[in-house]
Formats: structure tokens, C-alpha cells, sequence
């Protein structure tokens, strides 16, 4: 959060893009109700990109909210919370943690605690130095998504990993269910992922969106569903998730990018399940996940040989 001293400026991510500014905006500033904060919109005190907006509008990825830093309480940051924590790996740069499903990954409007982030500071207090609402988060995966993430403990570490993994060198892999039988078994789905503009909720796949890769390979097939391994090229949001439903093999339990339900399955049937790193030193690493309870039972109940 920066900005002049009595004006502070907050850049819409991912994870907030198509909420209401107001939504937005109650999440970003203290103990205040929703009256408060759209008496405050409507005062013209809050810009976005540089003018004032309505309450209702609805946010993109990098838009620009500015409102005063002075009068309601800004969101402190994060505080630390004793959640536990599967660590796969740490040392004095970098953790690697296997996230449950049902966690989200960072604070946003709507998740102010029992984020990974909050765990992460209880246990980790350093990495807490760096500041703002992510303290050594570079990826991110969805709420309902689990398995591994690589967590930067230092600012040096942190911006070594963006740059890994912005240049596209960090192996992440996934094991995914999804319905039908892919035809090639083996292959790799290509298409631009941007906003919906029907759905600021979505994303999809879209001539003006940024190019994004996946190869994938069929692991096992029963009746007309496919256990999957991805990889992922490139990082865009929601990437696998859409790319599956653009070629009509949506992930089992995905209920935003298509219809592919599966009994006693209670979120999409995705898990990141392979890191591999180069450190800088030059020694390379590898971590894997197996799947986790819930995802294991529903093999078992489709009848899948693990």
C-alpha cells in the first residue's frame, strides 16, 4: 500500500478483480461499515485510475484504488495465527509448503484471516520484514486448490523466485481428474487467457489475453474420466481450470469452468503435486505431494487402480 502521506494506493490483483469497488475498499480499510465506505465513494475521495467511481463498479487486475489514509483505520497488516503447517522443505531463503484445501493463499477482500499468510508469520516471524499484505508469496494457489507452494523467507529470495518463475523455470506440476478421454492421451493445449468480460469472475480464453501453455499426459482412464498429469508453461490465473474446459474435459468438481460432478467430490479435483527449482548456487531440487484424503477416496470409489 503506498501513496502520499494522507492518500493511500492500492493495486487490484488478481483474486480481487471483479469485485465492487465499495467490497473492495471495505476490505482494505478498518473496522467501518459499508454505509461508511460508499458515503466515502460517494464523497468523491476515492479514485480509481485517477477519478472518482461508483460504489457498484466493478474492478480489473491492476486497477488503481486511491482513498484517504486518514480518519477510518487502514487494514493493519496481516497478524499472525497458530494454524498449522505441513512444511516440505525450509531453509534460511526458502519454504515449500503443502497447502490444504480450503486455504486461501494471501488476504483479499473477503479473507482478512486464516490465510497462509497468517500461518506463515506465526511461524515464520521474519518473513514478516518484508511488509504488505503478502510477505514472500510469489504464486498462488486457488482456495479450493491444494498441494505445493514455494514461499520466499527474504526480500533477496522472494525476488529471485518471481524472477525463476517470470522467466518460466520452475517446474510445477499438477494431477488433475477431469471427464471424458483426452484425444491425443498426450499433448498440450494452447490459447490466451484474459478476463471474461461476460463474467468479471472468470477468466477464459480470449484473443487479447496473455499467451499461456499446458502440456498434459493421461495417467489412467475409467469410465469416460481421465486422471491427468499438467504442466504448466506459463502462470496465468485459473489456467488449467480453463484450459481443460476450452478443449470440453472440465476438472471434476470445478463449478465456475463447467459441469463434470462426481459423487462424494466437494471441490475441483486439482492438486499440485511437483516442484522442481534450480537454486541460485546452481543445485537443483525436486518435491512431490501425494494426493491428498479426500482426493484418494474419490479414486477409490471411481474404481481407479492408484
Amino acid at each position: 500500500m503506498t501513496g502520499p502521506p494522507d492518500v493511500a494506493s492500492v493495486e487490484v490483483d488478481q483474486d480481487a478483480a471483479g469485485s465492487r469497488l465499495d467490497v473492495f475498499l471495505a476490505g482494505q480499510i478498518g473496522q467501518v461499515s459499508r454505509s461508511s465506505v460508499q458515503a466515502l465513494i460517494g464523497s468523491g475521495k476515492v479514485l480509481l485510475n485517477g477519478v472518482p467511481a461508483r460504489a457498484s463498479t466493478r474492478l480489473r487486475p491492476r486497477d488503481v484504488v486511491e482513498f484517504p489514509s486518514t480518519g477510518p483505520a487502514v487494514t493493519a497488516p496481516p497478524s499472525p495465527e497458530n494454524i498449522p503447517l505441513s512444511v516440505i522443505y525450509e531453509d534460511t531463503d526458502l519454504l515449500v509448503i503443502e497447502k490444504p484445501p480450503g486455504m486461501v493463499v494471501h488476504p483479499s477482500p473477503g479473507h482478512s484471516s486464516g490465510t497462509l499468510v497468517n500461518a506463515l508469520l506465526a511461524r515464520y516471524p521474519d518473513i514478516g520484514t518484508e511488509g504488505g499484505q503478502r510477505p514472500g508469496i510469489v504464486h498462488r494457489l486457488d482456495k479450493d486448490t491444494s498441494g505445493l507452494i514455494l514461499v520466499g523467507r527474504n526480500a533477496l529470495s522472494t525476488q529471485y523466485l518471481q524472477d525463476q518463475l517470470r522467466e518460466h523455470k520452475v517446474l510445477k506440476e499438477y494431477t488433475l481428474l477431469c471427464c471424458g478421454v483426452l484425444q491425443p492421451p498426450t499433448g498440450r493445449i494452447e490459447g490466451p487467457i484474459g478476463r471474461d468480460p461476460r463474467n468479471p469472475l472468470r477468466m477464459g480464453i480470449a484473443s487479447s489475453g496473455r499467451a499461456a501453455v499446458t502440456s498434459y499426459e493421461t495417467l489412467a482412464v475409467r469410465d469416460n474420466r481421465s486422471l491427468v498429469l499438467a504442466r504448466l508453461h506459463t502462470g496465468r490465473t485459473h489456467q488449467i481450470r480453463v484450459h481443460f474446459s476450452s478443449v470440453g474435459h472440465a476438472i471434476a468438481g470445478d463449478s465456475i469452468y463447467g459441469r463434470c460432478e462426481v459423487p462424494g467430490l466437494h471441490r475441483q479435483f486439482l492438486h499440485a503435486s511437483r516442484l522442481a527449482l534450480t537454486f541460485s548456487d546452481g543445485r537443483q531440487m525436486e518435491w512431490s505431494s501425494r494426493l491428498p484424503d479426500d482426493l484418494r477416496l474419490t479414486l477409490d470409489r471411481l474404481q481407479f487402480d492408484q
